[in-house]
């Protein structure tokens, strides 16, 4: 499915992953979280280096017999439960990236999980450390000239692209790709639908030469299906802008967040972005006209001149399209850039396929001219682990981003992930049918810090279709975001139907990503928090159908749900609280307001003509607590005049000390979930809501102190 924006205030959903797999939830046993195999490419840039006479020792010419071997692709049209419905035209025009192993992996991992002591590297620096050397890659980039493929390397030695027709591929892998006709994805809470689309892709595993194979991780592009999903999300109901005031109108803006989270005393300092630039990583093309109108006529607020550098990736993401995303694009750099007014931001705008992704990433760590860096789009880690299981997707993929960001801390740029708009369940809404416990990808990545969301306090009116007013609730106190809080009043926004047939057979189901990767380990820096693998959760969805993942023998995963007071309409009690132990690296880091409800206005000048007017209210999601963060970095930065680098292990610090910057959410209660991981009072650290909710002026004030 298209890339899934996490924590944003449009209407973009994240795709998220596997959480811990629960005796109570599913018979699938926990697989434990395994540390991945690092991927990497090869530092040097240019055109491809003309073939030589004859080919590189260990190589393979066209005609060549050395021995090839296997090397895991990406997501392939298997894995998409795709129809082959012709062979792919061998004049198709194609891109492919080669992610190479990064060499002495665990020696980076250990540096940026201790914090970069001694400082922070450059490019050059980093890629003769731990990047491939360029011998390798010029014999890679041989090899492929042979059968006609032109080549380019990030500086890195992190990633080599290609481009060529599909005839030149399928000789060089040993593959042979076909069309595929894949289903569409139904419309969700605030998300266009995504039709039924034709791709290219194999079943076949690429092969190259041992010799190739041997520092080759990954090889992303030989299907071309639009797999990340945004995370913005809007209301269930029609906005009201004559609503009375005292009421949650999902009208909030980047003041707002300043406010509430302590950015302003920093704004007060003369902090505000000045010499930072904000990176932008997205699938989906934005104009930079769009934000500026949000700046100057919405906003009000001066902000730095010509201060968008639009970054095509690959040829870019197409057209501004709303179904495409482009409503998570802008609200990205509208959000970011109103709260870092002085900061420069660039936008990596590249294709939504895992080649795109990997490129748009290893060119904002090359490039290292973002300070910090921000994405909120996502893929279902369950669907990548379910995938490799059956040896249809790489079981690197996910090391690919980890990659990318193990070099962007190592150089001292801050990343940011949006955790997910879909609760603990964020492979809702994926191309996969399924419905287990589960976090994103990337945001399950060690190496970034992974924003989750809340609901703020006040009375969020709920309005019929006509604009009738059928119900204010209210919300007593900050709570993690979860839209179970709406569950008795389905029926009301949908009468006749049960529970709105489950919430439209769960599409609308809606909360802070958040829980425990079943792929990633946990990072040293979390084991600082006393506790973290034990949670209090509330069972409100109980699985009720599994199914055998295909091309497995033993990966059973529940299909559907039955909700906890189906059909009762808010007569039943919430279920009882469970409590629990899971392994894993813990998503998310921290949190901030991102239920619609409660969330944000944006503007978008291609808002369907029907449903929204340009500036439109009632959009949240973590999609937009990840650009906010990313600006609120590039201030703190302009504050501490140098980078902060890598969060993660300085505020886990931070918050295992006596004057934390970060207000847990540790209520036990159905009344603190994110559709499943509750509080557990008294703990640094819950996993619906990570550390909590940050001081911003505070932790800056620790940064500065930590020299």
């Amino acid at each position: 499915m298209p890339l899934a924006a996490a924590g944003s205030a449009g209407s973009i959903f994240l795709v998220s992953a596997l959480g811990p797999a629960q005796a109570a939830t599913s018979p699938r046993a926990q697989r434990g979280a395994q540390s991945p195999q690092p991927t990497g490419s090869a530092p040097s840039s240019g055109a491809t280096p003309a073939p030589s006479a004859a080919p590189p020792s260990g190589a393979t010419s066209p005609s060549g017999a050395a021995a090839k071997v296997a090397v895991p692709q990406g997501i392939d049209a298997a894995a998409l439960n795709a129809k082959a419905v012709f062979p792919t035209a061998s004049g198709t025009k194609e891109t492919v990236s080669f992610v190479l192993k990064a060499r002495s992996l665990s020696a980076l991992e250990a540096r940026v999980g201790g914090g970069m002591r001694g400082g922070f590297l450059t490019v050059s620096q980093f890629a003769s450390q731990y990047g491939q050397p360029h011998s390798k890659i010029t014999e890679l980039r041989q090899y492929l000239a042979g059968y006609h493929l032109k080549t380019t390397a990030d500086a890195d030695g992190l990633d080599v692209t290609a481009t060529g027709t599909a005839a030149d591929f399928d000789q060089a892998l040993s593959v042979s790709q076909q069309e595929y006709k894949v289903k569409a994805v139904p419309a969700t809470a605030g998300q266009a639908a995504k039709p039924a689309v034709t791709i290219h892709g194999t079943t076949d595993q690429p092969l190259l030469p041992a010799t190739l194979a041997a520092f080759t991780d990954s090889i992303l592009g030989l299907t071309n299906y639009p797999i990340f999903g945004s995370s913005a999300v809007h209301t269930l109901t029609p906005e009201q802008r004559s609503a009375p005031r005292a009421y949650q109108l999902g009208n909030g803006t980047p003041a707002d967040f300043a406010s509430e989270y302590g950015l302003t005393p920093l704004y007060k300092k003369g902090a505000d972005g000045k010499g930072q630039t904000i990176g932008i990583i997205t699938y989906a093309s934005m104009k930079p006209a769009d934000a500026t109108y949000f700046w100057t006529k919405v906003l009000k607020i001066s902000t730095k001149a010509a201060r968008i550098r639009l970054d095509d990736i690959d040829g870019g993401a197409g057209p501004v399209s709303y179904s495409a995303g482009s409503g998570e694009s802008t609200l990205d750099v509208e959000q970011s850039g109103a709260l870092a007014p002085d900061a420069s931001i660039v936008v990596y705008q590249a294709p939504n396929s895992d080649y795109g992704a990997a490129d748009a990433y290893f060119a904002a760590a090359s490039q290292d001219k973002a300070s910090v860096v921000s994405t909120s789009w996502g893929f279902s880690e369950i669907a990548l682990e379910a995938e490799a299981d059956a040896g249809q997707e790489a079981a690197t993929y996910g090391a690919v981003f980890d990659e990318a960001y193990l070099e962007m801390a190592a150089q001292g740029q801050t990343a940011f992930n949006a955790a997910g708009d879909t609760g603990a369940y964020d492979d809702l809404g994926d191309q996969t049918p399924y419905t287990e416990l589960s976090v994103d990808n990337p945001a399950d990545s060690p190496w970034a810090t992974t924003v989750g969301g809340t609901t703020n306090a006040g009375e969020i009116p709920l309005y019929s279709q006509t604009g009738a007013l059928l119900k204010v609730i209210r919300i007593s106190a900050q709570r993690t975001w979860g839209w179970d809080w709406m569950f008795p009043y389905y029926s009301l926004l949908d009468p006749g139907s049960t529970e709105a047939q489950f919430a439209s057979a769960t599409g609308d189901l809606a909360g802070g990503g958040g829980g425990y990767s079943s792929t990633e380990k946990r990072p040293g820096y979390q084991s600082a928090i006393k506790n973290i693998g034990d949670f209090t959760a509330v069972p409100y969805l109980t699985p009720t159908q599994y199914e055998l993942f295909p091309g497995t023998k033993s990966t059973y995963l529940p299909t559907s749900f039955r909700a906890w007071d189906q059909g009762q309409s808010g007569v039943a009690a919430p279920p009882t609280l469970v409590t629990g132990q899971a392994n894993g690296r813990a998503v998310p880091d921290l949190v901030a307001d991102a239920d619609p409800y409660t969330g944000y206005e944006e503007y978008f000048s291609g808002f369907p003509a029907v449903g929204y007017p340009a500036l439109a209210y009632g959009w949240g999601g973590t999609s937009f607590v990840a650009p906010q963060m990313a600006g609120a970095a590039a201030v703190i930065d302009s504050y501490l005049g140098r980078r902060a680098g890598f969060w993660n292990p300085a505020i886990y610090k931070f918050a295992a000390g006596s004057r934390s910057p970060f207000t847990p959410l540790d209520s036990a209660s159905a009344s603190n979930d994110n559709l499943y991981y509750s509080g557990t009072r008294g703990h640094v650290f819950n996993p619906g809501s990570g550390l909590g909710t940050p001081d911003l002026a505070k932790l800056a004030a620790d940064f500065r102190a930590a020299g």
